[in-house]
């Protein structure tokens, strides 16, 4: 939250209750618009992803708590620019992750993914659950 919509609440609430900080907040906060910020449209999207992959992606969301798709939109629209997208210390915490969900893949492996193709007898323990 912003830091003067969190002072005006304080004192709106000491002052006359939290009722009335309740009452005018959402008209307040409305008219704070940050011109910085680009509107944009986002779309649902269903990828295939490597499962431990996946697993550091949504963990390493997660640590800097924001979604995996804003995520994914950062990593990408860095290597579009041919930066990277993570400092020292969120490449100490990757290297972590990899570890803890046991990832041993890197970019040198990314053109030699081949899926498992799975006989149509046996079932995986999710497609079980259904």
């Amino acid at each position: 939250m912003n830091h003067l919509v969190e002072t005006w609440l304080d004192a709106c609430s000491r002052k006359a209750g939290a009722s009335i900080a309740s009452m005018y907040v959402p008209w307040y906060i409305s008219t704070m618009v940050n011109e910085s910020q680009l509107l944009i449209e986002r779309v649902q999207t269903g990828v295939r992803m490597e499962k431990r992959l996946l697993k550091v992606l949504k963990a390493l969301a997660e640590y800097h708590d924001m979604s995996l798709g804003d995520l994914l939109e950062g990593i990408v629209l860095h290597a579009f620019d041919g930066k990277t997208p993570f400092s020292s210390s969120s490449l100490k915490r990757i290297h972590d992750l990899k570890k803890f969900y046991g990832l041993d893949l890197d970019s040198s492996t990314s053109h030699r993914l081949t899926e498992i193709k799975r006989r149509s007898g046996i079932k995986t323990v999710s497609e079980k659950k259904k």
